[in-house]
């Protein structure tokens, strides 16, 4: 199973973004575990990202920061059915 993990933080409207981004594009796999994770219940977390977020990790490897690109995340996926690009670019 691949695995999408967004670091984020309440308040963070480029936060909000990139869930929605990453929902459009590969939340629809079966095959795709999407978690979102707030930096601010984790003191190292909030060091590490806090400048960056929202942070982007596809199978563990940071793919983006403060910004998710649709087109870039879904040739990350593009051996997997069900890649949807409809509505977001």
């Amino acid at each position: 199973m691949r695995r999408v993990t967004i670091m984020s933080k309440p308040g963070c409207h480029n936060c909000e973004a990139a869930v929605k981004v990453v929902q459009l594009v590969v939340g629809q796999q079966a095959a795709v575990l999407i978690e979102e994770i707030d930096i601010t219940s984790d003191q190292g977390l909030h060091e590490k990202y806090q400048h960056d977020i929202p942070v982007v990790l596809v199978d563990g490897v940071v793919r983006f920061k403060h910004k998710v690109d649709p087109e870039a995340l879904a040739e990350l996926f593009a051996d997997e059915p069900g890649i949807n690009l409809t509505g977001i670019m």
